[in-house]
């Protein structure tokens, strides 16, 4: 996808411009509390101001469903963004229509705006028209570095180019590079770690990887509807039982394939699903009764941590267990370790993974961390994501 055109390629001395970002960042008692995404758009933001645009920042926040929330409004984030850039950030009241139209009008080259939460507009989820003719109306260029909502055809990330030319951010060409590197490009061996609760999930990207990959770990639940779709009875585990066809499927047809699947052979089980609730370990055929698989055990651990320590590049979605109610985190923990200390080139995806390793320190030591949850499974199934389709080529 290198033919996408992106803000590198344009001259954008006093360009108007709609930056659309992924600033949907947790809040608490009116303070941004965690500014991973506003700070994984500066390197895009910083390059358009130095090149004098004259920038008007939009993002959603939160599920308004079309409705004003107060607390949901964008005013944290622009205290916050103005104090990453030490620069006053002016937050307007509306996302489209006179009064953005005349702030717009008013701005000198290098100047920044944001946005109102853009949810706060029917129109935007549904992608309406009207709504996005007037979100472009003031502006003659749109970039995208929203990477996490490049899957959702929306007002902002896909109908606004109907309107002005649309171009990736820095943070957007990144992703896509480095994404399409695990696809197109990957080291050998390539590890494809999957995790997460549901196969239902996961079953598209299971089939990609299926034909691409040397070896596919599977760990969390998605691994008890596997082991299930075996024959192991696992007692009160959740798994998807809608699913066991279609795991019994992808087993049987990792067989004609390079690629094998490895699944847990031994388990971490419980009978409350609580923090610091009683646990054994068992292998899953000795899993019975009211016990619930809830983390790979540490055989398994160790196993898929020298398989990771062995390749050369590593994919990975998904925590190995119930990463959030420890000692259920242990698995992922592990192997994390096993991926931070290898000399493999990791690229890892999903927002509950990426916590998980920012809790345990070991962010830093992953060569690429995506920002997309969807986005990222959707780009890894061979998808063409709406945000992205609808990128000027060179």
């Amino acid at each position: 996808m290198s033919e996408i055109m992106s803000i590198n390629d344009l001259d954008l001395q006093g360009k108007k411009t709609l930056l659309r970002v992924d600033f949907n960042v947790p809040l608490d008692r009116g303070e941004v509390r965690d500014d991973t995404r506003i700070r994984a758009a500066l390197p895009t933001i910083r390059e358009l101001l130095s090149r004098g645009a004259r920038i008007a920042v939009a993002s959603h926040l939160g599920r308004p469903k079309g409705k004003t929330q107060d607390d949901l409004k964008m005013d944290p984030v622009a205290k916050r963004l103005s104090e990453l850039l030490g620069k006053e950030v002016l937050k307007l009241d509306y996302s489209a229509g006179d009064e953005v139209a005349a702030a717009v009008e008013k701005m000198q080259n290098g100047e920044i705006l944001l946005l109102e939460n853009l949810r706060f507009e029917a129109g935007e989820e549904k992608n309406d028209p009207q709504f996005a003719r007037l979100l472009a109306a003031p502006f003659e260029l749109f970039v995208n570095d929203a990477f996490g909502t490049a899957h959702r055809a929306h007002a902002s990330t896909a109908g606004v180019a109907e309107y002005i030319p649309a171009v990736a951010g820095l943070l957007m060409k990144k992703e896509i590079e480095e994404l399409s590197r695990c696809l197109d490009d990957p080291g050998r061996p390539l590890t494809a770690v999957l995790g997460g609760a549901k196969v239902s999930d996961k079953i598209n990207v299971i089939k990609r990887f299926l034909s691409l990959a040397d070896n596919l770990l599977i760990g969390g639940g998605m691994a008890n509807t596997f082991l299930a779709a075996r024959g192991y009875g696992l007692g009160d585990s959740f798994y998807e039982k809608d699913l066991l066809n279609q795991a019994a499927e992808l087993l049987e047809a990792s067989k004609d394939s390079s690629c094998r699947i490895h699944l847990p052979p031994d388990l971490v089980v419980t009978r409350e699903l609580e923090k610091g609730s009683a646990w054994e370990v068992m292998t899953p055929e000795q899993v019975d009764g009211n016990w619930k698989a809830v983390d790979i055990g540490p055989e398994t651990a160790r196993q898929y941590g020298d398989i990771v320590a062995g390749s050369a590049m590593l994919v990975w979605n998904g925590p190995l267990g119930v990463f959030e109610i420890p000692p259920f985190d242990k698995g992922t923990k592990l192997v994390a370790r096993a991926a931070a200390e290898s000399s493999a080139y990791s690229v890892v995806g999903g927002g509950d993974l990426v916590a998980a390793l920012e809790a345990l320190g070991l962010a830093g030591d992953i060569s690429f961390i995506s920002t997309g949850g969807g986005a990222t499974l959707e780009f890894w199934e061979g998808k063409e994501l709406p945000g992205i389709a609808v990128l000027k080529k060179k």
